[in-house]
């Protein structure tokens, strides 16, 4: 069952829900199924020999968190 975030038009609530085939998702708020799909983001967990984990990265690049994205930093 997939997770998905969405965003109310009418009550401007931001909720995640999840989702199987057969469900139609409603806002909890105030029930509207005219909802917006948002782009999530999901975090990845990778064991390294290179020592203890700094914690995640704060966004963008997924190392450094550039914003212009993957390889845009020079720890590349």
């Amino acid at each position: 069952m997939p997770l998905f975030e969405y965003r109310c038009p009418s009550c401007s609530k931001q909720f995640e829900t999840l989702v199987r085939e057969d469900t139609v998702p409603a806002c909890p708020s105030c029930g509207t199924t005219e909802l917006d799909k948002l782009l999530s983001a999901f975090a990845v967990s990778a064991k390294s020999s290179a020592g203890p984990s700094l914690g995640p990265a704060p966004g963008g690049c997924g190392s450094c968190g550039d914003p212009r994205g993957p390889g845009a930093c020079s720890l590349n």
